[in-house]
């Protein structure tokens, strides 16, 4: 967290030029940037071959908002290629602009073909956002809806913008401090979206574990108080009332979306290191609050059995030296993964929205609840576990041969058998888990069985 600490503990000159369609950089034959998918593009200020400043500006923020894009060397001469991109979040009163100024990304970047675009996760350096879309869209800040911002219109934009491997498989996303938590909340939010996460000194916990939860609700409540000058709920709501919604949003609660993901950690205790040249006891005790989120949630992942790369380098502050340092080791295994990306052999994932679509399956939740858990596990051609309250309607990728047909058991709470013939190849079932249960939610088990082609 850059800047001002979280209450205490808790270019060149360029031209800028207004954009009222579509816009290339002055004197260039690209990229154009038009607007797209809720998002309208301001200006454009070109700093030098690679780095580009864009203004956008959309109804999801309510004002205009810096994107900073890195360009790969050859973007320009090479207009059939495409390429994978990385997604890096700045930290608490940051700025898009932080990792060129202080991170070293520019020069990290050059010897790969990476676009890396780092999009502001606040207003003008305030305490940002924590990248989920505000309970209270009222407060002086505007909606503040940044997760529909970076999810559902960043991404797509980047997309339609530059030559980019628009799928899974080209995209990865990190972050430091707060954008560490932004960067692993979307990850397991949107598995199907990112082959890579990572975390610089994150907080990939909030809300699982007694000892975390308790620096955590400081810290986010500290920081809409003291930085963003709202309510101290404004984010994610009361933790009385809106308790699911913080735990809907914790990487920790959902840990099984993330399987198949190359998960990638790095974390000190805020002990002084090499790069520390006086003791900063804000930047230190930031630090070990990360740490502490950071070291439960690898714990977590090593109980789910799901691998990591995680660096606990012990002696370290929470400053941009070591930040660079981590994105300098992250750079090179991440152009691997691009190569290389992991997939979970089937699909598993949570929520506690109650409609979502991933890895081609769908599913709505018809439920007393707008938030509660609800799971679709296991999934694969021969079946799949349902779990949650109400009605669930779920749909798979387009599996079966047109003109199959399926004899589907369900089992929910009592066994009931179908013969059914798949819509374009995909099916879809409804099941009746009845009302939620005090202590766990009910489940139901699907198996799917081919009769004919």
């Amino acid at each position: 967290m850059p800047g001002r600490a979280v209450v205490a503990v808790v270019a060149s000159c360029a031209l800028v030029v207004p954009v009222t369609g579509a816009l290339a950089e002055p004197g260039r034959t690209g990229p154009h940037f038009a607007d797209a998918h809720g998002i309208h593009v301001v200006g454009v200020r070109r700093i030098d071959d690679r780095d580009l400043n864009v203004k956008v500006s959309s109804a999801a923020l309510g004002r205009a908002v810096d994107v900073r894009i890195l360009l790969p060397e050859g973007y320009r001469s090479h207009p059939s290629r495409r390429y994978p991109v990385l997604y890096l979040f700045h930290g608490t009163s940051g700025r898009a602009s932080d990792w060129i100024k202080s991170g070293d990304a520019e020069k990290t970047t050059a010897p790969y073909p990476l676009i890396t675009v780092m999009p502001d996760a606040g207003f003008d350096g305030n305490g940002g956002g924590w990248f989920t879309d505000w309970v209270d869209t009222q407060t002086k800040l505007g909606p503040s809806r940044w997760e529909t911002f970076h999810i559902g219109q960043l991404v797509p934009w980047v997309d339609a913008n530059l030559r980019t491997v628009a799928s899974r498989r080209g995209r990865a996303i990190a972050g430091l401090s707060q954008g560490g938590f932004g960067s692993t909340s979307y990850a397991a939010r949107h598995p199907d979206m990112f082959a890579a996460t990572a975390a610089f000194s994150g907080a990939p916990e909030i809300d699982r574990d007694p000892q975390v939860i308790v620096g955590s609700t400081a810290v986010i409540e500290a920081t809409a108080v003291g930085l963003d000058g709202v309510e101290p709920e404004a984010m994610f709501g009361s933790r009385v009332t809106n308790e699911v919604n913080w735990q809907g949003h914790d990487p920790a609660m959902l840990i099984p979306n993330l399987r198949g993901m190359s998960i990638w950690l790095w974390t000190a205790t805020g002990l002084p290191g090499p790069y520390d040249s006086e003791p900063n006891p804000a930047a230190s005790g930031i630090e070990f609050l990360t740490h502490e989120s950071t070291s439960r949630f690898h714990t977590h992942l090593d109980e789910a059995g799901i691998p990591s790369h995680y660096d606990d380098y012990t002696y370290g502050e929470h400053t941009f030296a070591y930040w660079a340092r981590d994105l300098r080791q992250f750079v090179g295994p991440l152009m691997r993964v691009f190569a290389h990306p992991p997939k979970p052999t089937s699909m598993s994932y949570t929520s506690i929205d109650s409609r979502w679509s991933q890895w081609g399956w769908s599913a709505s939740f018809a439920r007393a609840a707008t938030q509660e858990f609800g799971s679709v596990t296991h999934g694969t051609a021969k079946g799949f576990d349902v779990s949650g309250s109400g009605t669930a309607t779920v749909t798979t990728p387009a599996f079966y041969p047109p003109g199959s047909a399926l004899r589907v058991v369900i089992e929910a709470p009592g066994t009931r058998t179908v013969i059914t013939e798949p819509v374009s190849g995909r099916l879809t079932v409804q099941i009746s888990l009845g009302s939620a249960l005090p202590s766990r939610a009910a489940v139901a088990t699907v198996r799917v069985h081919r009769l004919s082609s």
